[in-house]
């Protein structure tokens, strides 16, 4: 970014010198820009907890380092919606000015800018809303345990979730030290990439360092976010990306190699060779969220298949003509592979058939809200009768 963009960011710190390592650039520069001149700061959202944030800002006169960490309160942006509320990588616009200090706040959340990228899945609640886990993410990493046997149906959704968000996804398979054959986990690393045909698939152990360089490599200078279940060896990883023991671990079980979760928040960290990573806690579940057009291009295979199909509305059963099917019958597409593709795809039509029904059932409320309110006005203005 150049110098010139500094003036659209009142500090007395100059963002390009101490924002950028956290992402700030040009763009995000422009849609500050209508909050510029009114005493406001660009910060980074780098934790949330209950209705506070942790936001790094320019520092000020007084601070050593390029950067400071404020406490800010988020009721002015607080919605219903679940895929509105502030979220870890989130840019925000912090007022300084503003805060309650017996509350020991440093200030409050006056607007979030728009966001790049948004990695969200269902809720796990039996309500239809979305849960939005990182924001104005580059890069996906989906951390998969090999102290597991490989679950590919498991990395095809998340890869799905990923490629929805607008990030890069990265499948990265941990605790590679538990693999003693190195053909055997070239065979794991070779399988993995089947399952997800356009993304890196890499062998890391945090342990030994292999593939840590690597993939340090690939993650610098951007945004990535850390995701996975329970034990996929997260922390570990990220506390190997750091080069210090930023995130708590517990110890591994010796009788499977399985950790125990530790990491309860998201939080933002900065990375040493520049670019920061988003650690987010072990995910039980992660249900498939209006992402039709990732699980395209995670199924590209059969989406191209699909198009040779006789019949348009071919749905690969039993359709005469099925290029889906004969490519299963052949051994050139896995059986496994198309379950797993019509699993998701159902799965997601009916999220976002329950997200249809919840949304027009909102809109008539607000609608009934309305006309009770217009019929309150009118019988304001008529004055009472007789």
């Amino acid at each position: 970014m150049n110098s010139s963009s500094a003036s659209s960011v009142p500090s007395a710190a100059s963002p390009t010198r101490t924002l950028a390592s956290y992402g700030w650039d040009d763009g995000f520069v422009d849609s500050f820009a209508p909050f510029a001149g009114k005493g406001f700061l660009p910060g980074r959202i780098v934790r949330v907890d209950r209705g506070r944030v942790d936001a790094v800002v320019p520092a000020g006169p007084a601070d050593a380092d390029g950067v400071r960490t404020v406490l800010a309160d988020t009721a002015l942006v607080a919605t219903g919606d679940p895929m509105r509320v502030p979220c870890t990588g989130d840019w925000a616009v912090i007022d300084l000015d503003n805060g309650r200090s017996g509350d020991h706040l440093d200030g409050v959340v006056r607007a979030l800018l728009p966001r790049r990228t948004a990695f969200a899945r269902s809720a796990s609640s039996k309500r239809s809303e979305g849960q939005i886990l990182a924001a104005n993410v580059d890069h996906a990493v989906i951390a998969v345990s090999l102290a597991d046997a490989l679950d590919l149906g498991r990395i095809e959704r998340f890869v799905s979730l990923a490629w929805e968000s607008g990030a890069q996804p990265l499948v990265v398979l941990t605790k590679a030290d538990l693999v003693a054959d190195p053909a055997g986990l070239e065979y794991l690393v070779a399988d993995a990439g089947t399952a997800v045909p356009g993304v890196q698939v890499l062998a890391v152990s945090a342990a030994t360092g292999e593939g840590v360089e690597v993939l340090s490599a690939v993650l610098a200078g951007g945004t990535s976010a850390l995701l996975g279940r329970s034990g996929a060896g997260k922390s570990t990883l990220a506390n190997a990306l750091l080069g210090e023991e930023v995130q708590e671990v517990r110890a591994i079980r010796d009788r499977d190699g399985k950790g125990r979760h530790t990491t309860t928040t998201r939080d933002l960290l900065p990375l040493p060779w520049g670019g920061v990573l988003i650690d987010t806690p072990g995910l039980r579940g992660v249900g498939m969220w209006d992402a039709e057009g990732g699980l395209a291009r995670t199924f590209s295979d059969v989406e191209a298949l699909a198009e040779e199909c006789r019949f348009h509305d071919c749905a690969h059963e039993s359709e005469p003509g099925c290029a889906v099917q004969e490519a299963v019958a052949s051994g050139t597409l896995p059986e496994r592979r198309l379950h797993s593709y019509r699993k998701l795809l159902r799965e997601n039509q009916r999220i976002v058939a329950k997200t249809d029904v919840r949304l027009r059932a909102e809109i008539r409320r607000d609608w009934k809200q309305k006309q009770a309110l217009g019929r309150h006005m009118m019988e304001r203005k008529r004055g009472p009768r007789g």
